[in-house]
């Protein structure tokens, strides 16, 4: 008799299990509703101070106040470049720190804070390894609709003199509009364009472009030596394939392997070493859940990527990685050879952007990580290493910002 009433108050109780959580709401794109609660706070005018854990305290200093900063770049001279999603450029003067307009740029397509997030008119902005000489800069951008033909992503080749780009020409023009579009060149003068796949049929499907890192000549033809070359059924340009939300590239500076980082869903934020040839799995793999909680894929959450590529780094909970750097300053000891990743969010809650330092030994195995200006409850887009042994970061936000990371003497 006992057992039976047991049986019973489990049937009752099963339902109120069931429902033990909250439903929580979802917004118009079918994802959850973000909290609002940090998101917005205006950053204050610095400078910041900071005890870091390998005792390399610093001071961070707000440099300049830029809308929308996206992509950092500095010139041999030292003057900094800032491509602005306004569709905008400018430059930071070494000398007088001031800010000063970039003419002559292609036509780009912004829609605002209330518009689409991925139309980010000026991305990132890379230079020819021979810009001394030859004056030439690479910049990805959201191509305005011309002639009646559909919103695409590029890459414009332009010719860069005293604050002002002619000679701007396409080298590259997707057959679509994939959204984040990330360069990088090295100093063999190919370039490497990241092209964003979310759509997990277009980042495995080798006849496509989403999800691919392309490899070109400086001049936007197809290398003869890059891998797929050939094959029947691949695209010429493919480097490689498998990735979703390409964020940033970035070449390290003393062994000039590219490495990419790369936007996973809820979860799953990877840093890839990219391997020509190689597959890196989006989205058959993922260290990553769906934004609506479900693992992306329920065999491919456990720490293997058995068959593809794995990641160097991940991150689960995401920071939603955006900007990389290599630091090998001077200005900052402790921290050489540290690898540095800009974050736009934690684990999808707004206002909690950040900058991640990562100790990487000489294996290239992770040693530990630590997290810098979260307190600003900023959007922190790039982080680049400058010329000067000191690190710039930008804050994507409509009063954005440029900071720079300096000892503290």
């Amino acid at each position: 008799m006992m057992l039976r009433v047991l049986g019973l108050a489990g049937l009752l109780l099963a339902p109120c299990l069931m429902h033990a959580q909250r439903a929580i709401p979802n917004g118009p794109e079918g994802y959850p509703v973000a909290p609002t609660g940090l998101e917005g706070k205006p950053l204050p005018a610095g400078p910041f101070t900071y005890n870091t854990a390998e005792q390399q305290d610093i001071r961070v200093t707000v440099l300049a106040r830029v809308p929308w900063p996206f992509g950092l770049a500095f010139l041999p001279n030292g003057d900094l470049l800032i491509a602005q999603r306004t569709g905008d450029m400018k430059r930071i003067a070494k000398d007088t720190m001031a800010v000063l307009p970039v003419t002559g740029g292609p036509k780009a397509l912004f829609q605002g804070k209330d518009g689409p997030a991925i139309l980010h008119g000026y991305m990132h902005i890379a230079l020819h390894p021979r810009f001394a000489s030859n004056g030439w800069l690479y910049l990805s951008y959201s191509k305005a609709p011309q002639d009646g033909k559909s919103l695409v992503s590029a890459v414009a080749r332009a010719k860069y003199v005293d604050g002002s780009l002619t000679e701007v020409k396409d080298v590259w023009v997707g057959d679509a509009f994939f959204g984040p579009v990330a360069i990088a060149m090295t100093p063999d003068a190919k370039l490497y364009i990241a092209v964003s796949g979310l759509s997990g049929d277009l980042a495995q499907n080798p006849g496509q472009l989403a999800g691919k890192v392309l490899r070109l000549n400086d001049d936007g033809t197809v290398p003869a030596d890059n891998p797929f070359v050939g094959k029947k059924g691949y695209r010429p340009e493919i480097y490689t394939l498998g990735h979703r939300s390409t964020s940033d590239l970035t070449v390290h500076p003393v062994t000039g392997e590219v490495y990419l980082s790369e936007m996973g869903p809820n979860g799953g934020d990877e840093i890839n070493r990219i391997k020509a040839g190689r597959n890196y799995g989006w989205p058959i793999v993922s260290l990553g859940r769906t934004y609506t909680g479900p693992w992306q894929n329920e065999a491919s959450h456990q720490p293997t990527h058995a068959g593809f590529e794995a990641p160097i780094l991940y991150w689960t909970p995401s920071i939603s990685v955006t900007g990389l750097s290599f630091y090998q300053g001077n200005a900052l000891p402790k921290w050489k050879g540290d690898l540095f990743v800009a974050g736009v969010r934690y684990s999808e809650v707004p206002g909690t952007g950040r900058v991640d330092r990562i100790l990487i030994n000489e294996k290239f195995e992770e040693l530990r990580r630590e997290t810098l200006l979260g307190d600003l409850h900023q959007r922190i887009r790039d982080v680049k290493a400058g010329p000067d042994g000191l690190i710039y970061v930008a804050t994507d936000e409509e009063q954005g910002a440029i900071l720079r990371i300096e000892p503290v003497r």
